[in-house]
């Protein structure tokens, strides 16, 4: 089971948001995890307040380290904790739980991902990634983002989706842990959807369609309703090429510097066509002819 840790200000937000379809059938059935830790929980200010403002001036608040760094402390316990009780402690994570219990600093038993503008922009290879983990932690920021010093003491990625900037952490953090959960064996009904959808090989997914077999005029390719599953997987493959060529030259050229097998193929394959269409062509004529 894959389990997620989400560190947050807005755990309902959320769990309201990760609980459902897919991902909620996949944690009824223990494919995944999925807790939100509310970090204000954490803070030892008695009116609960987890932010401050900045040294050195600036517009906005600045989330403070302790209220962070102690709910990431009570999930590494958690994490080391659970592991132990399963017999699947190692002599080094035993050595790191009694530093903890000491209040020194180990390093993280888990990847703890921070999400923001700053990082590593995700993508599926980084889903793929991040999906061979047994545990996922997300921080998630507010405000002007979080004090300097945790980020050093807890964060081993920092990771973006996109260039621009958003309210807070949450968003983007549902946005990878969908990505990723849909990997782990088992969420998926059909395990070959992960391996066929847009970017499995930086091609973009090839259109489908369902019944009925007519709409407004639009027929379904007869390629698809063949039963010629060898013709229908190349026709879908040519497609997928196609409309990555068209839609995303950018993942096209990555694809066809990996795959110059496929032009040599092709190349082969419409000059045996072509021959065997000049041949037809000539015994026609020769038909006429007589």
């Amino acid at each position: 089971m894959m389990n997620f840790h989400i560190l947050t200000l807005f755990p309902e937000m959320v769990m309201q948001g990760l609980h459902t379809s897919i991902l909620k059938r996949a944690v009824e059935k223990e494919y995944i995890y999925i807790e939100a830790v509310n970090i204000r929980d954490y803070t030892l200010d008695k009116h609960g307040k987890v932010d401050d403002y900045t040294y050195g001036g600036g517009a906005g608040m600045l989330m403070q380290a302790q209220p962070v760094y102690d709910a990431y402390r009570a999930v590494k316990g958690r994490i080391l904790s659970e592991q132990k009780n399963a017999v699947r402690i190692t002599a080094d994570c035993t050595q790191e739980l009694q530093q903890q219990e000491e209040g020194a600093v180990a390093a993280p038993p888990c990847r703890v991902i921070y999400v923001t503008p700053q990082g590593r922009t995700f993508d599926q290879a980084m889903a793929l990634e991040f999906a061979q983990e047994e545990n996922l932690v997300f921080l998630c920021g507010h405000y002007e983002g979080i004090d300097e010093r945790v980020l050093e003491e807890i964060v081993t990625d920092y990771v973006s989706i996109g260039d621009y900037v958003l309210t807070g952490g949450e968003l983007p953090a549902m946005v990878m842990i969908d990505a990723i959960a849909r990997l782990v064996p088992g969420v998926l009904h059909n395990d070959e959807s992960a391996a066929t959808e847009s970017f499995s090989d930086n091609l973009l997914e090839y259109p489908q369609y369902s019944r009925p077999e007519v709409w407004r005029d639009k027929k379904v390719p007869e390629i698809l309703l063949s039963g010629n599953h060898a013709k229908i997987e190349q026709w879908r493959l040519e497609q997928s090429i196609e409309r990555t060529k068209k839609l995303r030259p950018d993942l096209y050229e990555k694809w066809a510097q990996s795959h110059e097998e496929y032009f040599r193929k092709k190349a082969k394959t419409e000059a045996r066509e072509r021959k065997k269409a000049m041949r037809q062509k000539c015994s026609e004529f020769s038909k006429d002819t007589k």
